[in-house]
């Protein structure tokens, strides 16, 4: 039985943003678990060498996001660009010396995360416009109401490897890793409609323990016991599914971006541990992460 989605009844529509400058709030420094400061890049602007299949760990950087960050200067269009982009969606550059080439959405954070090919980077600038097609939301599992879908295209979804269980009840999600729910920090505040939470990324014995410091930017996760459909809480026999954004930080209570993707407080979704299972390798962007 194949998984049936309303993906032919989704609405496309046009969303943009602008690459942003990264900033700084005065004096700059962010404190680490230790109470010591440093300056360190990672959020908003191009990255250049940090892309999706690149380790969410070990950056001397902070929060740091693969590829271009980009918003709108208007608050409720910038909301808009945040609550109809979904993971997946094709990217546009409308402006500048790379005007027309075509990236990919691979994350939210405080900004949408676009990748580009090392080539157009090179020729992307602050300020230059790209144009997202907005494809995704309302996405539903019509045998599978109980389960929300948030921000995944149906480019993503159609990707993932996601199947029935053998009895027919459950989904079966490859994922690269479980989260206990215990190590998740900041963001369980947020509506899990809108930006990310982080791991609790300080005790870095544990991070090893749990083999956590082997993430990678892209990977596909999975939070058992964990009902993210209003925000983020415990629930046992919830599970959501997850994709990581942003790097590691020094803050305390911070560290990777886990962006959910999936989510049920029923016991719906299963999931098989599975090292490939990253967005690099889903949607092609670079040679197997």
């Amino acid at each position: 039985m194949q998984l049936r989605t309303n993906e032919s009844r989704l609405v496309a529509t046009a969303v943009m943003g602008a690459i942003s400058q990264p900033s700084l709030r005065y004096p700059g420094y962010t404190l680490d678990a230790q109470g010591m400061g440093a300056v360190l890049p990672g959020m908003s602007g191009v990255v250049y060498n940090a892309r999706v299949g690149d380790p969410a760990f070990g950056w001397a950087g902070d929060h740091v996001e693969p590829g271009v960050s980009i918003a709108n200067s208007d608050p409720a269009a910038d909301m808009a660009l945040h609550y109809l982009t979904c993971m997946g969606n094709r990217a546009i550059v409308t402006s500048g010396m790379a005007k027309g080439a075509e990236g990919i959405v691979t994350g939210e954070h405080a900004r949408l995360l676009v990748d580009f090919a090392p080539d157009v980077n090179e020729m992307l600038c602050v300020g230059d416009t790209i144009q997202i097609i907005a494809l995704g939301r309302g996405l539903m599992l019509e045998d599978f109401p109980q389960i929300e879908v948030k921000k995944m295209s149906p480019k993503l979804f159609n990707s993932m490897g996601i199947t029935l269980s053998e009895d027919g009840k459950k989904i079966r999600v490859p994922v690269t890793m479980e989260l206990p729910p215990r190590i998740m920090g900041s963001g369980a505040e947020l509506n899990s409609e809108f930006v990310d939470q982080d791991l609790m990324s300080g005790d870095r014995d544990l991070m090893a323990q749990l083999g956590i410091d082997q993430m990678k930017l892209g990977d596909i996760v999975v939070i058992p016991d964990a009902d993210h459909r209003y925000g983020r809480g415990y629930r046992k026999g919830a599970a959501s599914i997850a994709l990581c954004i942003h790097g590691d930080s020094v803050m305390t209570g911070h560290g990777p971006g886990i962006m959910t993707l999936l989510t049920s407080a029923e016991s719906v979704i299963e999931w098989v541990i599975d090292p490939n299972a990253n967005i690099a390798n889903y949607l092609n962007i670079r040679e197997q992460a």
